[in-house]
């Protein structure tokens, strides 16, 4: 194993934390398969000498053929697996409808579970593997307007922390990986789900909506306070794949540790004040 090229597939690679870690990762010399949902973002990243093909989360067709594609690529095997495409649904919970919160789950969620579960097996076969999920600060957390989102965070780092006990005698390494604000196209990609499942007009919370989700999520205002590039991320993963002894979960940002010390410092209700000014 020590002369053969480290090999990762990486989801959601059309912009911002998965774009950026795809060209890094090939600048160290690992094979990457940087894949997307669009075919079109897959020409764009073979244009630019990176190997790239479709990987949709919401459907397990796509999941298989791609997992098929790495193998017959590398010849059977597949050192890691970063789990990263994600979206969010902007907008109160109680506006929130149920079929909205089902679909996002198979994307933020279940296509995590299915892809995973279908490179256990090889990593099993082979005595090693990585799986990197990308999670967040919101997914221990939460912020208002993103209950959605919150939600799917949560539910990943439960499965996740799970997994990682799970694998404790496998040689594979579970890991999370947690940023806050990172510079990627998340708020932009938000808003054809917001405008497709959020009946905010009609909301008992129309006029917050208008005086701050609306402005927030139309608005180009820059960047967040404290909002990192994506190389920000990619550096924590180059060290959660390539270190002896990764880490469990790896902050990103600082929020990401604010948030964290927070959690542990403060009672619930001083944690809820604080998160309500946000």
């Amino acid at each position: 194993m020590a002369n053969q090229q480290k090999s990762i597939l990486i989801t959601g690679c059309s912009s911002g934390i998965g774009y950026d870690a795809a060209h890094t990762l090939k600048s160290r010399g690992w094979r990457v398969f940087a894949t997307c949902r669009k075919q079109d973002d897959c020409d764009k990243l073979i244009s630019e000498d990176l190997e790239s093909f479709l990987l949709d989360h919401t459907d397990q067709a796509s999941m298989e053929t791609a997992v098929a594609e790495c193998l017959n690529r590398t010849g059977g095997t597949l050192d890691a697996l970063f789990n990263n495409g994600a979206y969010g649904i902007p907008g109160a919970v109680e506006d929130l409808p149920t079929d909205a919160l089902r679909t996002i789950f198979e994307t933020n969620l279940f296509g995590y579970h299915a892809l995973t579960r279908l490179v256990l097996p090889v990593m099993r076969a082979q005595g090693h593997g990585r799986i990197l999920n990308c999670s967040s600060v919101l997914g221990f957390a939460v912020m208002k307007w993103r209950g959605a989102y919150n939600s799917t965070k949560f539910a990943m780092e439960g499965l996740t922390d799970t997994l990682r006990i799970e694998m404790r005698d496998t040689g594979i390494h579970v890991i999370l990986i947690e940023p806050g604000p990172i510079t990627s196209k998340i708020r932009q990609n938000s808003i054809p789900h917001f405008e497709k499942w959020i009946d905010w007009e009609n909301s008992p919370r129309r006029n917050e909506y208008k005086t701050r989700l609306i402005k927030r999520l139309y608005a180009d205002t820059g960047p967040d306070t404290f909002e990192l590039p994506a190389s920000a991320v990619s550096k924590k993963v180059i060290h959660a794949l390539e270190h002896p002894r990764p880490k469990p979960r790896y902050f990103i940002t600082t929020p990401t540790y604010i948030m964290a010390a927070l959690k542990r410092l403060l009672p619930t209700r001083a944690t809820d004040w604080l998160t309500a000014k946000l």
